[in-house]
């Protein structure tokens, strides 16, 4: 068989890397235009049919758009600009790409100005003299980083940097274009050849080792009282079928990490909701009762596992099983009996081949283990909590967070921010449908909820998307309205404003600094902006203004003032606090 090259016609290179682009399903690109990067956002004029390129009022929100792209679609996200913006402003969604394994492109120019790029031009970040070294910047945060010199190399490094981006443990690559590269043209005749960018993407997920597998569903087949942890690495594979049929057809509870949130529908009959630090108390007793950990896309950090306490999560009393595409990730904070490595819905669906192998559940272990679960949500509470419907003014998060859920579409998509908000949403708000919730869980940076939704809104257009932050995260990203309100983007954003950073303050306790903020009317910046705004302030209107939102199709914020008498401390788990719980 014969490989033919990709290209019929000498080209610019910038046409080029879009192209690569293009033959890779990239569909959308963040960014802001400047220095030598311009190049490339003038050839994605000529594909404007197949590329949207949307520009936003700061190269943060580019960051972090692109990661959530790429964190929902599987397809690398990417955030263009200049090197030196986008490292210094668009790290927020970098980092959270980086340690949350989503895959993400950084393609940013050198600013190096050839053939003077040895006389430290203005901008440059070549690491000569009087320049800033980009190469040696963006290593420090991504996966991979490219410094791309040659012609052919940047478009052939344009494709081996969406490879790294989706293969493996995915990630962030940086692509650091010199301008001598972005000069060039290439055609048929170049040296090395160019080829169809088909040929560097990955085809077939890594599946585990079969007797591994085979192994594992014995000991998950005998197991009285398992239990199932699931991680942010079922939202990067897409696991969510194979995840809820595992679930279902060994009758297993399901929890989830903060980060895996979502990942499982919470209103479902096998359903723990979040466990760990600030987890719900019903997922994690049902855990610590536990015989047999199937733990799936997670490193099970010292958050997750309320500081690795024993009473929670213990390797001497419990066996635990983990699947994950990283080898490094397993046996990393507990040894596992048996660790599957390979693509979590690959290896899930061997596990459920095997499994109806050995052997479904007998009824009478059906009936223990609902009953069980079902006794334990009695005992422990399970998204029922009496301040759901409390009247009280200033509103309660609880009341808030009742009122988004009861307006919410079945489909709706929420992306949360950091802070003591992200805390409350994560503790209080059940999802329902697999894949409907993001959150920075992996970085916790604030400023994530507004980018986060307007680029979920790019991705599912026919789907409510709600921002949720706190005044606090608002603050730092609500520039990002303009773009929602230029490009036609109708998000909603629901702000509890308790008129401090809550986390922070309610950690200092009586020596209070740096953590209370100014009352502002954020329904008023939002006009100014061209959104529709409203304050709210009682938990009748509350409802009302909801629903009048998402049937708007406008860009709105909805300021809700918000109590601060609840704080972290009412979720935090005293598995992670008290001495005596070890």
């Amino acid at each position: 068989m014969s490989t033919e090259k990709s290209l019929k016609e000498e080209i610019p290179v910038p046409e080029a890397i879009v192209r690569v682009l293009e033959e890779a399903g990239i569909d959308m690109v963040f960014g802001m235009p400047g220095g030598k990067a311009m190049q490339i956002f003038d050839a994605l004029y000529d594909h404007r049919s197949t590329i949207r390129t949307i520009l936003v009022r700061q190269e943060s929100l580019a960051g972090v758009m692109a990661e959530v792209y790429g964190r929902l679609t599987g397809k690398p996200g990417v955030a263009l600009g200049q090197g030196a913006f986008m490292l210094s402003n668009a790290l927020l969604g970098t980092l959270e790409a980086h340690l949350g394994c989503s895959p993400m492109l950084l393609m940013a120019d050198l600013s190096d100005n050839s053939p003077f790029s040895h006389h430290a031009p203005y901008q440059s970040g070549t690491g000569e003299q009087g320049t800033w070294n980009a190469q040696r910047s963006f290593e420090g945060v991504t996966k991979r980083t490219m410094v791309l010199h040659e012609a052919v190399q940047a478009v052939q490094d344009t494709q081996f940097g969406i490879k790294h981006a989706v293969t493996g443990k995915r990630g962030p690559v940086a692509l650091l274009y010199h301008s001598t590269a972005l000069r060039g043209r290439v055609g048929p005749r170049s040296v090395p050849s160019i080829y169809p960018t088909r040929y560097y993407l990955p085809e077939c997920p890594p599946s585990a080792v079969t007797e591994h597998v085979v192994a594992v569903a014995k000991i998950l087949s005998q197991a009285k009282q398992p239990v199932i942890i699931a991680g942010n690495g079922i939202r990067i594979s897409k696991a969510y079928k194979e995840l809820l049929n595992i679930a279902q057809l060994m009758v297993v509870p399901v929890a989830t990490t903060a980060s895996g949130k979502g990942v499982f529908p919470e209103n479902h009959e096998m359903a723990l909701g979040v466990f760990g630090t600030f987890g719900l108390p019903v997922a994690n007793a049902i855990i610590a009762e536990a015989d047999v950990v199937l733990v799936v896309g997670s490193r099970l950090s010292s958050t997750d596992t309320a500081n690795e306490n024993p009473k929670l999560l213990d390797p001497g009393r419990q066996t635990l099983i983990q699947i994950d595409i990283e080898p490094e990730n397993a046996s990393w904070t507990f040894p596992c009996e048996y660790a599957l490595i390979g693509d979590a819905a690959v290896v899930l669906s061997q596990l459920i081949e095997a499994l109806r192998s050995e052997g479904l559940p007998s009824q009478q272990t059906v009936s223990f283990r609902k009953a069980r679960l079902n006794a334990a949500r009695r005992e422990q509470g399970f998204f029922d909590a009496p301040e759901f419907s409390s009247d009280e003014v200033p509103m309660l998060p609880q009341r808030i967070i009742a009122e988004i859920r009861n307006a919410l579409s079945e489909d709706a998509f929420v992306a949360c921010d950091a802070g003591e908000n992200r805390l409350f949403m994560t503790h209080f708000f059940q999802t329902n449908q697999p894949g409907s919730f993001i959150s920075p869980a992996a970085i916790g940076g604030m400023g994530y909820a507004i980018p986060a939704a307007m680029a979920a809104k790019l991705i599912f257009p026919e789907k409510q998307c709600l921002a949720v932050c706190g005044d606090g995260g608002f603050a730092m990203t609500m520039n990002g309205l303009m773009t929602a309100c230029d490009e036609g983007i109708p998000i909603v954003t629901v702000i509890l404003n308790n008129q401090s950073l809550g986390w922070v303050k309610h950690a200092q306790g009586e020596r209070l600094i740096a953590s209370e903020l100014k009352d502002r009317n954020y329904a008023e910046i939002a006009r100014a902006m061209g959104c529709r705004g409203i304050r709210v302030q009682n938990p009748e209107n509350l409802s009302r203004e909801l629903k009048h939102a998402f049937s708007a199709g406008e860009p709105t914020v909805l300021d809700v003032v918000t109590s601060d008498r609840i704080t972290y401390k009412h979720v935090l788990s005293q598995l992670a606090v008290s001495p005596e719980s070890r």
